[in-house]
């Protein structure tokens, strides 16, 4: 993938993982919007819009406006998501679940439904969607959000299908725990830095072909689990993680 003449929407861009991986494109050279509830403004040359992936009139909006002002818009990129964690054992966890299903599996969906028609009509373009390390490799404190990112894998995999022949490709990006702030490095030490990911990120996006599923180092452990027989060892240390973190 050319990163310089890329005209980019991300939406779940104004903060994290999505603001940072707006900055790179934007440092590269391509023009970059980016979504989010917040429209304050971001810098480095970058636009932004409103938009809120739980309301499908808001979603249409967003679309609208982004492709009036840029009808050359060739990468949408779905990274809004919620990371929330449930005790199961409790009932009232299931507002919880909702929530998360609600941003991060159907708001990918209604994203990825407002921007393909453009996308195929031009017949090129690429949707990248976000998943997670946790899709693979679930952590039992966060159980809707590994549920809701297994989930975006899965419809990742038939979209690409889908729309093999359309001319616009798909990629999934798989991250593992990062550190977009100070103190989520202090509650997680094992969490890679920030600017780390984006630098393998950004790398493995310009190769050629750009891999169906971007994967830095950091989370290669939890992608091929199952594949290298140590599924069951790493879940029984999340395990133990979670009875550790109900004893404090």
């Amino acid at each position: 993938m050319d990163i310089s003449t890329r005209t980019v929407f991300i939406a779940g861009g104004t903060s994290g993982i999505g603001l940072g991986l707006a900055r790179r494109f934007a440092a590269a050279g391509s023009t970059v919007i980016v979504g989010g509830r917040r429209t304050d403004p971001v810098g480095d040359g970058i636009e932004v819009v409103g938009i809120d992936v739980t309301d499908p009139g808001s979603v249409i909006a967003a679309r609208d406006a982004v492709l009036s002002a840029h009808p050359e818009l060739d990468l949408v990129v779905t990274m809004a998501g919620v990371l929330l964690t449930e005790d199961l054992r409790d009932p009232a966890h299931f507002a919880t679940a909702e929530t998360t299903i609600e941003v991060n599996v159907l708001g990918t969906i209604r994203v990825i439904d407002a921007f393909t028609p453009h996308l195929i009509e031009r017949g090129s373009g690429t949707v990248m969607t976000v998943s997670s390390g946790i899709g693979f490799l679930p952590f039992p404190l966060m159980a809707t959000y590994g549920a809701s990112k297994a989930a975006v894998h899965a419809y990742s995999e038939a979209l690409r299908v889908q729309l093999a022949d359309s001319g616009v490709d798909v990629v999934e990006l798989v991250p593992p725990a990062v550190a977009t702030t100070p103190e989520n490095k202090q509650l997680n030490p094992h969490a890679l830095d920030l600017e780390d990911f984006l630098d393998e990120v950004m790398d493995l996006l310009s190769a050629d072909p750009t891999p169906d599923e971007v994967l830095v180092q950091g989370v290669q452990m939890h992608r091929w689990a199952e594949r290298d027989g140590t599924y069951a060892d790493l879940v029984a240390q999340r395990s133990v993680i979670l009875q550790r973190l109900r004893a404090q």
